[in-house]
């Protein structure tokens, strides 16, 4: 706790006995912000790649599409019996047949609207909402097999299961780029510790003449990068914070460039940057700290 405290609030005395360390010190605070700033977006993406995927998965879950055979002869009587299985059927909710309008608006994006699709056998579709834990997928297509032949459902799993898995890799190269900025700043805090120590060689053999021990030298290093990495990186996620605000902002989350940001506890996150950093900078800095005054002995 003692430790703790002189790390916090500092010994006036090291302070004024070790040299300001210029251009590493402003250097520190500089890349600790950039890299908070990247982290801050990172996770932003990250998290908000999470929630649309899971948004939509669920919507894929509780829907289903049924597509009829195209046969003029018949369509009206497939239709009718397609309706009768499916509002008879456990775990459906609701079921609704395409307008042909509706079916040449989903067409129309891979055509284009100069393509007369009205001219084009085009398949009835239904679409099927469902809830609860009584749906059978596998019931309701023997079902469909005898009495509506051709018909064909999908339940969407083949675009569940790709969407997850997607969203799942974009988290683990999130996570993997936020442990990379981690290692960024050590190895630039290590770089700038190493050079402020080397420059102060002379400074460090009078302490040492006086009866200063290596403890003492390094606690005024440890203190000024640790402090300076914490203060960068807060400065870096209020910069992030202000850079995700100004994205464009929506609930409908029918895209993952839309409504970017932090929700509920994932701000919490926000608070352990600096935190972190300063962590980063203290093991980092003390290490180099001890190598450097062997070094020296």
């Amino acid at each position: 706790m003692k430790a703790l405290l002189e790390l916090i609030l500092g010994d006036p005395q090291a302070d004024r006995a070790v040299p300001p360390t210029g251009m590493t010190a402003r250097l520190t605070v500089f890349v600790a912000a950039v890299m908070a700033f990247l982290a801050v977006i990172t996770l932003a993406i990250s998290l908000t790649t999470g929630r649309v995927a899971e948004a939509w998965a669920q919507e894929l879950a509780q829907s289903a599409t049924l597509r009829l055979p195209v046969d003029p002869q018949t369509s009206d009587a497939l239709l009718l019996s397609a309706l009768d299985v499916l509002e008879t059927t456990p775990g459906v909710t609701s079921v609704r047949a395409l307008s042909e309008t509706e079916q040449q608006a989903l067409l129309e994006p891979w055509f284009g609207p100069d393509l007369p699709l009205e001219s084009l056998p085009i398949p009835q579709l239904i679409e099927i909402i469902t809830g609860g834990d009584d749906y059978d997928a596998d019931g309701l297509r023997a079902r469909l097999s005898a009495q509506v032949p051709g018909a064909v459902l999908d339940d969407h799993t083949s675009w569940r299961a790709p969407l997850l898995e997607a969203a799942s890799r974009v988290r683990l190269i999130s996570w993997s780029v936020i442990i990379l900025i981690g290692a960024t700043i050590a190895a630039m805090i290590t770089l700038a510790a190493q050079a402020s120590l080397s420059a102060n060689a002379q400074v460090i053999r009078v302490l040492r003449l006086v009866g200063a021990r290596d403890t003492y030298i390094a606690r005024a290093f440890v203190r000024r990068y640790t402090s300076r990495a914490g203060l960068g990186a807060l400065v870096g996620v209020v910069v992030g914070i202000g850079a995700t605000v100004l994205m464009p902002q929506g609930g409908s989350g029918d895209s993952i460039l839309i409504g970017v940001g932090f929700v509920g506890a994932e701000w919490l996150l926000l608070v352990m940057i600096p935190i972190l950093s300063a962590v980063t900078a203290f093991f980092a800095t003390r290490a180099a700290a001890f190598r450097r005054l062997r070094e020296q002995t």
